[in-house]
Order: structure tokens, then sequence, then C-alpha cells
């Protein structure tokens, strides 16, 4: 029995590939068709945001030399469009497995626009969601749940953080299987319309695609994020701050160094994400500190200025007395 095929509404169907144009076609094309890849770059304007990739997220060498694998993938099927030996749509859909904070949805943000200026996705916006979103808790629930998310996708980047939740095979009454039906038969037949990005721990992941080989087959891209080590946590701490006109003072930056080597090895720390949560405890600090000095005068310096009591009156900042 053929599986129903589930039609998102208002989502244009599916393009029907095209077979190759006679060579004569190919030749009579308009001058104005891209026949380098500078000339393709230079149309959709994608190296910008490339380059803010590699200028805006610190470490994640592997994930930013796939990012421009992809990229020219794509920069080289719209040249060989341009000869009528456009194929089908290539698969996008994505996998990102990695450790909280490790930059996954500011990726996925990326490329979310990488795929709009190359002209892949008609929006490009970015729909971010979890289990909550998609699953319902009542039967005849969760279908127009998870459509109604996939609708708002359509055009752009379907982004499914802890993507594993989905699938609970402890609860023969969980609703999670359904949601994944919709979504398995949406990417299959409507993947010209919206890439999906399913993202969480790498074993749990493993997991999930050994129990829905379905959906691991309709992954054509596993990225890996490794943790930050502590230069690059520290280099990420330096440009927060900036970006939020703060700086270390004297010695505050060494502390904090000395902070991030203890806290890295604490459960629950969450990469980028514990550096800026450290920092806004920072600020909170500071401005208690300085709230107290109610008569002295302050200047644009002692106002952004983050001292080391600032950042030593965290536990994890003190030594253990076992150490």
């Amino acid at each position: 029995m053929t599986a129903p095929l589930y039609r998102i509404p208002g989502a244009a169907m599916p393009a029907v590939p095209t077979p190759p144009a006679p060579a004569a076609a190919a030749a009579s094309a308009p001058d104005a068709a891209p026949r380098t890849v500078s000339e393709v770059l230079a149309q959709a304007q994608v190296e910008g945001v490339i380059e803010e990739l590699e200028r805006d997220l610190i470490g994640l060498a592997p994930v930013k030399q796939r990012i421009r694998d992809i990229a020219a993938l794509l920069v080289i099927d719209k040249l060989r469009a341009g000869f009528g030996l456009q194929a089908q749509t290539p698969s996008l859909h994505m996998c990102f497995t990695g450790n909280p904070g490790t930059g996954k949805t500011t990726v996925a943000l990326r490329m979310a626009q990488i795929l709009h200026r190359l002209g892949y996705v008609r929006k490009g916006h970015l729909v971010a969601v979890t289990r909550d979103d998609l699953v319902g808790q009542y039967i005849g629930h969760t279908a127009p749940k998870t459509k109604d998310v996939l609708k708002k996708a359509m055009g752009g980047v379907l982004f499914i953080d802890e993507a594993y939740y989905l699938y609970r095979p402890e609860n023969e009454r969980d609703y999670g299987q359904e949601s994944i039906e919709i979504l398995l038969q949406v990417m299959e037949n409507q993947r010209d319309d919206v890439v999906v990005i399913l993202a969480g721990y790498k074993d749990r992941m493993d997991t999930f695609f050994q129990s829905n080989p379905g959906m691991s087959s309709r992954i054509a891209h596993h990225l890996d994020f490794p943790d930050y080590a502590p230069p690059e946590l520290l280099h990420i701490a330096d440009k927060m701050l900036e970006q939020q006109h703060y700086r270390f003072g004297p010695g505050s930056r060494e502390a904090f160094e000395d902070y991030l080597s203890r806290r890295i090895a604490q459960p629950h720390f969450a990469n980028a994400r514990s550096v800026r949560n450290a920092l806004e405890r920072m600020r909170l600090r500071q401005a208690t500190r300085l709230f107290a000095e109610r008569d002295r005068v302050l200047d644009a310096t002692a106002l952004s200025t983050l001292e080391p009591q600032d950042i030593l009156a965290c536990p994890s900042a003190r030594p253990s007395r076992n150490t």
C-alpha cells in the first residue's frame, strides 16, 4: 500500500525534473547566464554570508569547511543548469550533532541565508522548534501541529532541536511517530521547498537514526560540532564583551581564564552558552559593586570595565580546598 502523500496547504508542488536541453539550446543561452564560479558568487552575493560565518564564529574549522563544500556543490549545480545539465534538486536535509552552545543554531541560520541567495529556498528564513511544537498530547492533535509548523517553514529551513525526543519507543501511546511520518513525506516530496535540519547530541541522534532508517536515508549531510577549546572560549568571551561595550580590566581576563578551566570540568557545561551566562553574572556583580559606591563619579571606563572581583565572587572561580 502506498503511503499517503502529505501536502502542506499553500505550499508549491514539487518540481518535476526536466530532461537535459539539447546542446544547441545550451549554446544559445543568454549572455547573462553565469559561466564561472566568480559570476555565480557575484550574482548570489553568497560570499558575504560565508565570510560572516568565518568571522563571527570562533573555531569550528571542520564545520566551516563542510559549509564551504556544500556551497561549492550548489554553485556548480547552478553552472550545470546553464548548460541544461540540471538534474533533480539535491537533497539538502542535514543533521547537526554536538554539545549545547557549539553554534548549531547560528550555523543553521547562515545556511538558510546561503540556500536562499543561491535560489534553493524561496524565503531563507529559519523556523526553530522542539518536540513540543510538533507533537500533540491526544489523538488528532499531532498532525495539525506538525503541518502548521511545516507550513511556516516552507520556503526556508526547519531546525528541529533535540530531534531524538520525537521518538519514544518506551511509550506505546506516544504520538511522536505520527509527526515523524509526516516529516518524512514532506522531506521527500517537497524537498525543493523546505530544508530540514535535525540537531542534538551525537550518541542520541545515532540511536534515533537506527530506530528510524527512513529518516536517516533522507539526511544527506552530517555535521559534527566539536566542543570549544579553552583559548577559543576566551576569544568568544572577548568578542561578546566587545559587542556589549565591556572589557576585561587588569587581572580579570586571567581570572576568567582560570574560571573557565574549572567550569569546563563541571557538569552541564554548555560551551559558548556558559560563557555568555558567566559574563552576564559578571555584569550583574559589576553593577552591584558600582551601585554601592553611590557618591562616586563614574566615567565610561569604570562603567565598561569588569574587575577581577566580579568573577572571583563566583564559587566556580575559587579553588577547591582539595586542590
